[in-house]
């Protein structure tokens, strides 16, 4: 965002839907390669990601990590080492881009099920468990910031994909409350420890609560804290690290070549004029 090229970005996203989540996503919901029966003979269980914490959301987060690693950060960002502030455009518009996502994760975590015959109450409860989960966390640890707050039932409902068809609402909620402190902390230190200049905080909502959910599905899906069972807590760790190694691989080969054939990122004068001027024709935001 203000800063990345056109259309290095569209081929970009054209080879990484075209190879690496396909490659990702046979492994755990086709069986290919063996890697789920090895898991199923060596653990108990095979990698369990019934919505996609880590197949969908981890893999886009880290795979932006690699992205905007190689892009750098915006001019102006840092200076002397010390973060600038830079104010979001919109409040409304990001209240208001978060909950039309709310509202559509109902549609996309139950109809994982893919028949109306599968579809099940419990992938719905728990999905509102773990978003109130996320949305209290971020309030308190994000100090009432409305970032942090529309951001963190976001953070709980990346979590909860992966165990949502098996965990208690209890354990639901435990997932989200853990993944809204995970979200504020890691933007947080991101920005301005790391200098990590991920701008919409892909990173550290998508990759590392979608982490998160692939690790807490093993966790909270035991029998003994009242989940469905039949998920291994070490099938989860494998598999959710499996994820992050393939994504970062893949970020850093795609991006990396085309950043050495093509370069990935806006001249200097382009920057300053904005993706809006220089590269669509067309202004976008008020000058006033």
């Amino acid at each position: 965002a203000e800063r990345a090229r056109f259309a290095p970005q569209l081929c970009a996203t054209a080879l990484i839907v075209a190879f690496i989540y396909p490659f990702f996503e046979g492994v755990v919901w086709n069986g290919n390669f063996g890697v789920q029966a090895w898991l199923q003979a060596r653990f108990g269980a095979p990698f369990h990601d019934f919505a996609g914490s880590v197949v969908v959301h981890a893999m886009g987060g880290w795979l932006a990590l690699a992205a905007v690693l190689l892009l750098g950060a915006r001019r102006g960002r840092y200076r002397d080492g010390r973060l600038v502030a830079f104010a979001p455009s919109s409040i409304p518009f990001l209240a208001l881009g978060s909950w039309i996502l709310i509202i559509g994760w109902f549609g996309f975590n139950v109809m994982s099920a893919q028949t109306l015959q599968g579809v099940s109450g419990l992938v719905a409860i728990n999905s509102l468990m773990a978003m109130v989960g996320g949305t209290l966390a971020a309030l308190l640890a994000g100090r009432n910031d409305p970032g942090f707050l529309h951001n963190g039932p976001l953070a709980g409902l990346v979590a909860i994909c992966a165990g949502s068809d098996l965990m208690h609402p209890v354990g639901a909620l435990a997932t989200g409350l853990v993944a809204g402190v995970l979200f504020v902390w890691s933007f947080t230190a991101a920005q301005n420890r790391w200098k990590v200049d991920d701008v919409l905080g892909v990173w550290p909502l998508h990759g590392l609560c979608g982490l998160w959910g692939g690790i807490a599905c093993g966790v909270f899906g035991q029998a003994a804290l009242g989940g469905m069972g039949g998920v291994s807590l070490v099938s989860q760790l494998l598999g959710s690290l499996a994820g992050v190694l393939v994504a970062l691989i893949g970020g850093f080969a795609v991006y990396g070549l085309i950043r050495q054939v093509h370069g990935l990122r806006l001249s200097h004068e382009q920057e300053f004029q904005g993706a809006d001027l220089s590269l669509h024709r067309i202004g976008a935001t008020s000058q006033d």
